[in-house]
């Protein structure tokens, strides 16, 4: 099957991507959101420059509908007044994601565990070692990561995920069909349901409601995505392609985690270099999945697919929605 390749120029610069010749507008908007970050945006094209208004055309259009020869072409992704900006670090001109889990999201749990020898990552300036405080493997792995930061446990997930509903219910501007992929009011019922996965617009609604910047680190691009960047707290997440768990500074490596510190001051970077430094050593472990490539199989049919894209269209076409990584 032939690809379609294009550029993508966003407000921290320009990707590549890659789409199968039957890709549809949703593929599109994916692909877009997943490398510039914007949940609401304007696209524009060629020379002269010209819009490409893709809220005209139906999610499940072919591209090939759309009236644009997009193979080669360069689009250029500016975010809409009001919209919800989660930029890829700087530097980071092709990042392998933008912190969130497939999307459509898809109940999926992983092969991948820490290992026996932890790493961590000693700051005397803090007078303590950072580590990684892992999630369980169950699709509330954000939420959990979340409140174990910012509320000293693990078990608020339900309370997150009203938030959250609440929060789309209140800015239907914000957060219209076109972003969530669901009518609103479908996808807050989906979202109360402790096996729907969260993602970015869960991460940028839950860092605005507790006034905090959440900073979510990619283990395998080592990219940084900041959600309500400009606050004076910040708490960092670990995000490892299909899992999210928090970075916490414990005064001793084997002391209870309730000795942790998962809160930091925002202007204090030495905490960002050291959480990189962890992220470094875990992808040193191979400890993230690569969502482009991996092996998933279908829980329901046994059928094995390729990347998040093949167990997308599966589901998309048989309504299947519970898959794990294949050995």
């Amino acid at each position: 099957m032939s690809e379609i390749r294009l550029r993508i120029r966003g407000p921290s610069g320009l990707s590549t991507a890659s789409l199968p010749d039957d890709a549809t507008v949703r593929d599109l908007r994916a692909q877009i959101v997943e490398k510039t970050g914007l949940a609401t945006y304007d696209v524009k094209y060629g020379y002269p420059v010209k819009s490409l208004l893709l809220d005209e055309f139906e999610q499940h259009q072919n591209l090939a509908e759309v009236g644009v020869k997009l193979n080669g072409e360069v689009l250029i992704i500016t975010p809409r007044e009001g919209a919800t900006a989660v930029p890829p670090a700087a530097g980071n001109e092709d990042p392998a994601s933008n912190g969130s889990p497939p999307s459509p999201k898809l109940s999926l749990s992983r092969n991948q565990k820490l290992s026996d020898d932890p790493p961590e990552v000693a700051s005397p300036e803090h007078g303590g070692t950072f580590v990684l405080r892992v999630m369980p493997d169950d699709n509330s792995c954000l939420f959990r990561a979340v409140s174990t930061a910012l509320l000293g446990g693990e078990d608020a997930m339900t309370e997150l995920r009203s938030v959250v509903a609440e929060a789309i219910q209140n800015n239907p501007n914000e957060y219209p069909k076109v972003v969530l992929e669901k009518e609103p009011d479908e996808y807050c019922r989906w979202i109360k349901n402790e096996n729907s996965w969260g993602g970015a617009i869960e991460l940028s609604i839950l860092s605005k409601h507790f006034d905090i910047e959440i900073c979510s680190i990619d283990v395998q691009s080592l990219a940084k995505v900041r959600f309500n960047e400009g606050q004076s707290r910040r708490c960092v997440l670990v995000y490892s392609g299909i899992h999210y768990d928090t970075i916490a500074l414990t005064p001793e490596v084997n002391a209870p985690p309730e000795f942790d510190q998962k809160v930091f001051d925002a202007e204090d970077l030495l905490v960002e270099e050291k959480s990189v430094a962890l992220c470094k050593l875990l992808q040193g472990q191979h400890y993230y999945t690569d969502t482009a490539s991996f092996r998933i199989k279908c829980n329901r049919c046994g059928g094995i697919f390729t990347g998040e894209q093949g167990a997308t269209k599966h589901a998309n076409e048989t309504g299947h929605d519970d898959f794990q990584e294949a050995s």
